[in-house]
């Protein structure tokens, strides 16, 4: 059940922070944390107006401020989107002398309820009351302390900006117009059927290794269509990580420190304290069932008496001890329902009645207790509970009193492999008890295995030679190998990232793969957390299209198909759709009804090109061959079915309307963006 809060304005300065955060130009989205270098003044440009990297720092802790939980980097990557937006956008409004004056200014504060339904700038009669409302503003501004003031000037110039780019898309959308005759297409579009006979030959048909597509092939595809594979510059790299792992010297001999905490807890009568006092983790009072303890100890663990006592075993990195308080039979169950909601019933969308429903459950019932494997797929294709119809009607840990009480009942009541019937307030339940569960309540002393000054020095040295080895031999994978260690790759890396999958936010491992004096092949060691990284720089990619290890996943199945169409088209020789089934061993299949709104073959895939073509033939008319989006085809149209004038396309209009303004303002930003000159220095940051 979702929860509402609200939140009441008591303070004119509370109600300018909340304005700000809604009117600002924060960006949602935001990526991921690293640190500034000190010594950089400008971030970046965009068409030669820098973007100050004081400035820039004081609106990145903003951004962090305002969301909790973002990350340095993802408040620096928000902020450099709003700069580039801010920037391009002022030029603009600017060139077309956008502007509001005061009369304009107040009307956009009228519309922000937190300002306008203030009763400290309201009249007697519930009203606004712009003198009220201007002498709270002299007051602030006539303050010894003038911190109020200028953060709502800083708040006056988002609102300012806030309605001219309001203007600015009022001015793009009333430049878009949709016409009767439009509204009429669109109709038509949706409306007008084409039946058709086509034959198709599927591009799976022809096996991959039939069509070898090189990196060569994929980058000239590519600069056909540079915009569409436009990339930031990449880098790649390959890299081991060196664990600082304890050895299983450091193992053995945190069981003999640990061994004298066992004689204690063997005798000690408040089992949580002790925990609490002598372990890593805290005492934890939730019962477990069997299933749930670590998987090489469950027997041992689930088996100890009542005041037993089971360890030192290793576990997650830790020594643990554990002693047995209490033990709880039924203390969990698993079991799964089919749920057949009726019309009426609270949070049903069920038409059915409740007559109709109980006898759907029942029938239901004799059919689960007649093929009882089968209930999952009862579940799924009949229950009306969207939290568990996919999982086949499954809820497993149900606690006493979890559910409804005839639903709970049923449960703990009745012996695994029951089936029954049982009714709720939500609808009529088909129940099978899956499984109980007994539970155990542990107290469990776990100590951190860490590694000796040994074990970390040996780990030094390791990752040192691996490095010089590194630096005097290219074959990074094969030193890997003789170490014992595995060689990760870290592909499409971006100036602005900070995450290195399999080690975490490495902002310094990205500024040094970007670094203008780190070339292809260097290698350099880096101390994380985890231990130490050795890395080697594998690519820069600045040619502004997509990394081919990206690229392929996006283009080579495009050239694949276009080698498999050729290949294809020799198989389908013939005149006529049964001349060309014949000669390729297809068969000649009908489509019935098809849109070119909807341009999808029954069973088959969409296929615009192909319903495009069946639209245009005359009837008994059949086309070449024709590339689809899944195969190769060829069709013949029978009938195109004209749909009847409408008495009006206004629906069709709005809608068509609606949808080109909001693609035109989206267009607009991103055409003014495209031929910006963006000079972009997040990563030496």
């Amino acid at each position: 059940m979702a929860v509402l809060s609200k939140i009441r304005q008591r303070s004119f300065f509370l109600i300018i922070i909340i304005a700000l955060a809604l009117f600002s130009f924060v960006l949602a989205d935001v990526i991921q944390s690293g640190t500034f270098s000190s010594g950089a003044n400008d971030v970046g440009s965009v068409n030669g107006t820098d973007i100050e990297a004081q400035q820039f720092m004081q609106n990145v802790a903003m951004i962090e401020k305002q969301g909790q939980g973002t990350s340095t980097t993802q408040a620096m990557n928000s902020a450099w989107e709003q700069e580039v937006r801010r920037i391009i956008l002022t030029e603009e409004f600017d060139k077309l002398g956008l502007k509001i004056g005061s009369e304009q200014l107040i009307n956009v504060i009228k519309q922000n309820p937190n300002l306008a339904q203030n009763p400290q700038f309201l009249n007697a009669a519930g009203q606004f009351d712009e003198n009220k409302f201007k002498e709270s503003l002299k007051g602030i501004k006539n303050a010894p302390d003038q911190t109020q003031w200028l953060q709502w000037k800083e708040f006056e110039k988002n609102i300012e900006r806030y309605a001219v780019e309001q203007m600015y898309n009022t001015m793009i959308k009333s430049g878009v117009y949709t016409t009767k005759a439009e509204g009429k297409f669109q109709y038509k579009l949706e409306n007008d059927k084409a039946d058709f006979d086509y034959v198709t030959v599927a591009f799976s048909t022809v096996n991959d290794d039939q069509v070898k597509v090189t990196d060569a092939e994929i980058i000239d595809f590519m600069k056909k269509s540079p915009k569409k594979y436009k990339s930031d510059n990449t880098t790649s790299i390959d890299f081991v990580l060196v664990e600082n792992k304890p050895s299983k010297e450091d193992e053995q001999a945190m069981l003999s420190s640990i061994g004298e905490v066992r004689a204690k807890f063997d005798s000690v009568a408040n089992v949580g304290e002790f925990v609490n006092a002598n372990s890593d983790i805290k005492f934890d009072s939730t019962y477990l069932a069997k299933k749930d303890l670590p998987l090489d100890y469950q027997e041992a663990l689930f088996n100890l008496p009542v005041g037993g006592i089971y360890g030192p075993y290793v576990f997650n990195g830790h020594q643990c001890i554990s002693r047995m308080i209490a033990k709880k039979g039924n203390a969990s169950a698993k079991a799964s329902h089919i749920l057949l909601a009726y019309k009426g019933a609270p949070q049903s969308t069920a038409t059915r009645t409740k007559e109709e429903a109980q006898a759907l459950a029942n029938d239901l019932l004799a059919q689960a207790k007649a093929n009882p494997g089968n209930f999952a797929m009862l579940a799924m294709t009949n229950s009306d509970d969207p939290g568990s119809k996919n999982n086949g009607g499954e809820y497993d840990n149900i606690t006493p009193g979890q559910m409804v009480p005839q639903f709970n009942d049923y449960v703990f009541n009745n012996a695994i492999g029951s089936i029954g019937v049982v009714e709720t307030d939500f609808g009529f339940h088909v129940i099978k008890v899956t499984d109980k569960y007994d539970a155990v309540l542990m107290g469990t002393v776990a100590q951190k295995v860490q590694p000796s000054e040994a074990t970390i020095d040996a780990i030094y040295t390791k990752a040192s030679q691996l490095e010089a080895d590194a630096n005097e031999n290219s074959d990074f994978a094969a030193l890997a190998k003789k170490a014992g260690l595995e060689v990760i790759p870290a592909t499409n890396l971006k100036g602005f990232d900070e995450y290195v999958q399999g080690v975490g936010s490495q902002r310094e491992i990205i500024r040094w793969s970007f670094n203008k004096d780190t070339e292809v092949g260097d290698i350099r060691r880096f101390e994380v957390p985890q231990g130490f990284v050795i890395a080697k720089l594998k690519d820069k990619n600045e040619s502004g299209l997509l990394p081919i290890d990206i690229a392929k996943q996006q283009v080579e199945p495009i050239i694949k198909n276009q080698k498999k169409a050729e290949i294809i088209k020799k198989k389908m020789s013939g005149a006529s759709l049964e001349a060309v089934a014949k000669a390729s061993g297809a068969s000649v299949q009908p489509a019935m009804g098809v849109s070119l709104k909807m341009p999808v073959i029954p069973n088959i895939c969409t296929a615009p090109k192909v319903v495009g073509k069946a639209f245009g033939l005359a009837a008994g008319k059949t086309s070449e061959i024709i590339e689809g989006n899944s195969g190769m085809f060829m069709v013949r149209a029978k009938a195109v079915t004209k749909a009847p004038e409408a008495p009006s396309y206004a629906t069709y209009i709005t809608q068509d309307r609606t949808q080109n303004q909001s693609y035109a303002i989206s267009k607009a930003y991103t055409a003014l963006k495209d031929k910006s000159e963006i000079k972009d220095n997040r990563a030496n940051f």
